[in-house]
């Protein structure tokens, strides 16, 4: 298994390949003008999304965290949960379940909210980004609505970034205020120090360095 910072380091290098990771002007749902943008859509291949979930995996397993199963919000985090469950089954040998949820309640068939096998145990979500954290939030419930536990968040990218529903002033993130509110670590495979840290070794990427520099001293967080 390699280490949390190689892990770190590939996955930004892979992002940028799969055009994932792009850098310019972008508008985010706040309103901010980010230097970057991230778009997990990007990895939209039976190959990019393997390896993705390779990343996933290293980090799930470099974290620590003891649990049973893992749980992909709709819909993003269903492709995640699926592939990352194979890879980590594949990768350990040991087969994890997986479960994700529709966004409307099913009444015919099977009915339910839920697809996949129960939630129980010791539940870790898997997720892309956390902006706001109503997604974590709507995860939890689910979770907890079950009997089973939420232990963990995993997530692609910490943007480390001021929460879009605080002062600024408060210096929080949402990544920050998921894990205090409902008391769970929150996993991320990269975070805005490792993009800045290619930034600032890629001769290619120099012309953005001094843009996300103050990008940071806006919105950024310790």
């Amino acid at each position: 298994m390699i280490s949390l910072q190689k892990n770190a380091v590939n996955f930004v290098k892979f992002a940028l390949q799969c055009k994932a990771l792009c850098f310019g002007s972008f508008e985010t749902k706040s309103g901010r003008n980010s230097p970057y943008f991230f778009n997990i859509g990007c990895f939209d291949s039976g190959y990019s999304i393997n390896k993705l979930s390779r990343f996933y995996t290293n980090a799930l397993v470099n974290s620590g965290i003891a649990f049973d199963m893992i749980f992909g919000p709709a819909y993003k985090g269903i492709p995640l949960v699926i592939s990352t469950s194979i890879n980590y089954s594949l990768m350990l040998g040991k087969d994890i379940p997986f479960s994700f949820n529709r966004k409307e309640m099913k009444t015919h068939g099977e009915g339910g909210l839920l697809i996949g096998s129960p939630l129980k145990g010791r539940v870790v979500i898997i997720d892309d980004v956390i902006t706001s954290g109503i997604s974590a939030m709507e995860s939890i419930s689910i979770i907890k609505k079950t009997g089973a536990e939420p232990v963990a968040m995993l997530i692609a990218l910490d943007r480390m970034e001021c929460s879009v529903d605080r002062c600024i002033s408060s210096r929080k993130s949402a990544v920050q205020e998921v894990a205090e509110t409902y008391g769970i670590p929150v996993i991320s495979i990269a975070s805005l120090n490792d993009i800045f840290s290619n930034v600032m070794n890629d001769i290619n990427l120099s012309k953005y360095r001094e843009r996300i520099s103050e990008y940071r001293e806006v919105y950024g967080i310790l």
